[in-house]
C-alpha cells in the first residue's frame, strides 16, 4: 500500500479510468496486501468482499464504494468467496 493507505481500484469501462476507493478502508500504518483471489465480488455486483496478508477482511454493499471492517485479527487470507446458489 502506498504511503501505507489501504484501497480500492474501481473501473466501469474496461480499464480505460480508474476510481480509487477508500471510505471505510484503514488510510495510516496500513501495510495489508490483498492476493489476487483475496476480493470477490456477488452476482449483482453490489456485495464485496477482500481479505488480506495480515488477516483483515472487509465488506462493502453498495460496489465498493464504503467498506466495514468485519475483523483484522484473522490468520493471512488467500482467498475470499460467497456461495453460489443454483
Amino acid at each position: 500500500p502506498v504511503d501505507g493507505q489501504l484501497v480500492v481500484t474501481r473501473t466501469r469501462d474496461g480499464g480505460n479510468t480508474f476510481e480509487t476507493l477508500r471510505s471505510g478502508l484503514p488510510q495510516s500504518h496500513c501495510y495489508d496486501i490483498v492476493f489476487r483471489h483475496g476480493l470477490d465480488v456477488d452476482a449483482t455486483g453490489d456485495l464485496l468482499a477482500m481479505g488480506s496478508s495480515t488477516g483483515g477482511l472487509w465488506i462493502s454493499e453498495n460496489g465498493g464504494d464504503d467498506w466495514q471492517c468485519l475483523s483484522n485479527q484473522l490468520p493471512q487470507i488467500y482467498a475470499v468467496r460467497f456461495s453460489r446458489r443454483a
